[in-house]
């Protein structure tokens, strides 16, 4: 027995050196191996797709049809062929395109943030009880008027001024019959199942109802889709933010004679500034990358980088990858920037995210 564990102690001794590690911080060899061949794995997996699209970019369109080739001065001599027809021939749709996906990004960025996160604050720090006869009487109030102005033609604003005339009035009249009451989760969870709804089924109703207010093809219709699309995203994430922040610190400033608006912005906004950032970038994204909506609510003069995308698999001369190609690249600029000015607040945010959890 004494020789066989002798024999044993080296084998024995090895697998502890792979299988054990050295402290508590530090994982064990083996484990290390397979944690880092994943994480490699991983990186090749994703950022394949961007060097394919970099390479592809300054392809001649012979060496695109040719078949998949993969490294330049060897496969193929690389070429700005792409990139001067981009930029010098067909530089005023791309530049048009481009300033119009920044104004509506940024816009409708900036507008669904600041009322998401004013919507958050308030579910996370007030208790609302609304009657739900009064809601239903709103929203008989609102299609009534969508009829009027779809079937008759009648002036949308004259419209919206006689529904919210007539709604003021019927609450106060028969408001106070009702009990039912609905509560904070209720409404937070009506407002994030709104993107449970497809984008194609509200798509018909939002272009008619741009159309008869004549703001087709304008940056104010696509910015205001944009943000009602995306404030329940924005609600829900910063709710979750909202709710890890103590309640004495509102009380405090409320003492101090903070009205409540000041203690959402000297206060909590900065203690909230990893879920902001993290959230911001998300509908930055959104926004940027939208398709459906732009389709439908512009043609030329607030065509956005998607559709001038999308534009190039129709031609007459058939896909131009190499076009694409330059297109995508220059689309992702903007949000790798952002996401690289917004890093450490984004890890910040996911680390609470994790600890809440």
């Amino acid at each position: 027995m004494i020789t066989h564990d002798i024999r044993m102690s080296p084998q024995r001794s090895l697998l502890r050196r792979w299988f054990e590690p050295k402290s508590i911080k530090e994982m064990a060899p083996a484990t290390a191996v397979i944690v880092y061949g994943l994480l490699i794995l991983w990186a090749v997996f994703v950022l394949f797709p961007l060097y394919w699209l970099l390479i592809t970019s300054f392809k001649l369109p012979a060496d695109v049809n040719a078949g998949p080739v993969y490294l330049p001065w060897i496969d193929f001599t690389p070429s700005l062929h792409a990139w001067r027809e981009l930029f010098v021939f067909d530089y005023e749709d791309t530049l048009r395109a481009y300033i119009n996906s920044i104004i509506i990004a940024l816009l409708a960025t900036a507008l669904c943030v600041t009322i998401g996160s004013m919507a958050a604050y308030a579910l996370a720090r007030i208790q609302y009880k609304p009657k739900f006869a009064t809601i239903v009487l709103f929203v008989l109030c609102l299609v009534a008027m969508a009829v009027v102005v779809g079937r008759w033609g009648v002036d949308w604003r004259l419209s919206l001024a006689v529904a919210l005339a007539v709604f003021f009035v019927l609450a106060r009249a028969v408001g106070h019959h009702f009990k039912a009451t609905l509560g904070n989760g209720d409404i937070l969870f009506w407002m994030i199942s709104q993107r449970i709804l497809p984008p194609i089924v509200a798509v018909i109703p939002i272009y008619m109802m741009f159309q008869s207010i004549r703001l087709l093809d304008t940056h104010i219709a696509q910015i205001l889709a944009y943000t009602v699309v995306n404030l329940p995203i924005v609600v829900w994430l910063m709710y979750d933010f909202f709710v890890t922040i103590p309640t004495d610190l509102d009380e405090s400033a409320q003492l101090d004679g903070a009205t409540r608006f000041t203690t959402f912005v000297e206060i909590i906004l900065p203690l909230a500034k990893p879920g902001l950032a993290a959230t911001t970038l998300l509908v930055l994204i959104l926004c940027w990358n939208e398709y459906l909506l732009s389709l439908f609510l512009s043609t030329s003069n607030a065509q956005t980088m998607p559709i001038l995308v999308a534009a190039m698999n129709a031609g007459e001369r058939g896909i131009l990858w190499w076009s694409m190609a330059v297109v995508i690249i220059v689309m992702i600029i903007p949000v790798v920037l952002m996401a690289l000015v917004l890093q450490r607040f984004i890890s910040k945010g996911i680390l609470l995210g994790a600890v809440k959890g």
